[in-house]
């Protein structure tokens, strides 16, 4: 059954791909869709998809892993909290190798600090429950995505009043980056692929005022390789019509309302704020801060640390790629002084990282 499925979704693709080709040919201008989701980079690479698109259907990689986009000072935050032998620092494995401006996780932990790979953020609650004399630090990057398990984890250490257990939040929300990088004319994007997995929570009524203000076609689309082509066919059907909308292919997992519940514990324990992205910069309400009345569970409050300060490596270009100005071929560093073994930055260290995605399939 697995052979004659992969049979069959091989079909299906080959038949969008010469769909797609067929339409292109009504283009009066090249066309530049963006996918704003790290699983889709992956995907698209790993499957080989830009080679069956026509040159006038480009698919441009934006700003979709959430390590990529966590700037480099949110890192010497973390380091200064590792630096404390008092702390535990509960993290990702993928934060693991991402440069500071001076070190990294895994350097840190190299010289004796405690800093410990978990899977959720319920796994760092439970090292502080069995470490009641130390201070548990969890790194909570991430978008919209995993921010609700997050959330939930602080209203759980309230509820049982762990006060060792605290969040370094560098939570960002999506439609906001969207829009900037849709106002860029350097871009002159024509549609996204919208995120999957942060649409499961946000809805895809989120990017309707998107699509209205901006005036550019919106396709929530799986993961697969036929989702993706299906995706990109529905996109270019509607800048042929002139339309500019919000569809959703991935109908099968994502809701126009999104996840209510969700939603709520959001905002019972976040609120809005200015938040830096490596690339695009600091864009105002674009991130999410962790409420007055729980500041003890923010690590920056309850550890007094520092204001961060960005230093970004001035030689790494992951700021261009990440907003689609630049492949990562055409990067000066691409595969010689960065690779996954000695990245110079995140895109090459994150498993949805646009420069590691080409180092592995990109060739």
């Amino acid at each position: 059954m697995k052979f004659q499925d992969e049979f069959r979704d091989k079909g299906l693709v080959r038949n969008m791909a010469a769909n797609i080709r067929r339409m292109a040919k009504r283009l009066t201008a090249p066309v530049n869709f963006m996918e704003v989701c790290g699983t889709h980079t992956m995907s698209i690479y790993q499957y080989g998809l830009r080679s069956l698109l026509p040159d006038t259907v480009r698919l441009v990689s934006g700003p979709g892993c959430p390590v990529c986009v966590t700037p480099v000072g949110y890192l010497d935050q973390a380091l200064s909290c590792a630096a404390d032998p008092r702390n535990i620092v509960a993290t990702f494995g993928d934060m693991l190798r991402v440069p500071g401006s001076r070190s990294s996780l895994m350097e840190e932990r190299a010289r004796g600090a405690d800093i410990r790979i978990v899977y959720s953020s319920l796994d760092a609650l439970a090292l502080a429950k069995n470490n009641p004399d130390r201070q548990v630090v969890f790194l909570g990057i991430g978008f919209e995505t995993t921010a609700p398990t997050v959330a939930a984890s602080i209203l759980e250490a309230a509820r049982l009043g762990l006060g060792n257990y605290c969040v370094l939040a560098a939570h960002k929300t999506m439609p906001l980056a969207m829009e900037i990088l849709t106002a860029d004319p350097e871009l002159n994007l024509g549609g996204y692929l919208c995120p999957a997995h942060v649409s499961t929570v946000i809805g895809a009524n989120a990017y309707k005022p998107l699509a209205e203000k901006h005036r550019i076609p919106c396709v929530v689309t799986g993961f697969e390789p036929a989702d993706v082509m299906q995706g990109i066919e529905m996109l270019l059907a509607q800048v042929l019509a002139g339309e500019s909308r919000v569809e959703i292919q991935y109908s099968r997992a994502v809701s126009w309302e999104g996840n209510p519940k969700a939603q709520r514990i959001l905002e019972l324990v976040f609120e809005p704020c200015d938040a830096v992205w490596r690339g695009l910069g600091n864009l105002p309400g674009s991130g999410l801060t962790i409420r007055p009345e729980l500041a003890a569970f923010d690590a920056r409050k309850a550890l007094k640390l520092a204001a961060a300060e960005e230093r970004e490596n001035p030689a790494c270009r992951c700021g261009e790629v990440l907003k689609g100005k630049l492949t990562p071929l055409e990067c000066p560093l691409f595969d010689k002084a960065c690779t996954p073994e000695t990245p110079v930055g995140a895109c090459m260290v994150s498993s949805e990282g646009t420069c590691a995605a080409a180092h592995r399939y990109g060739r």
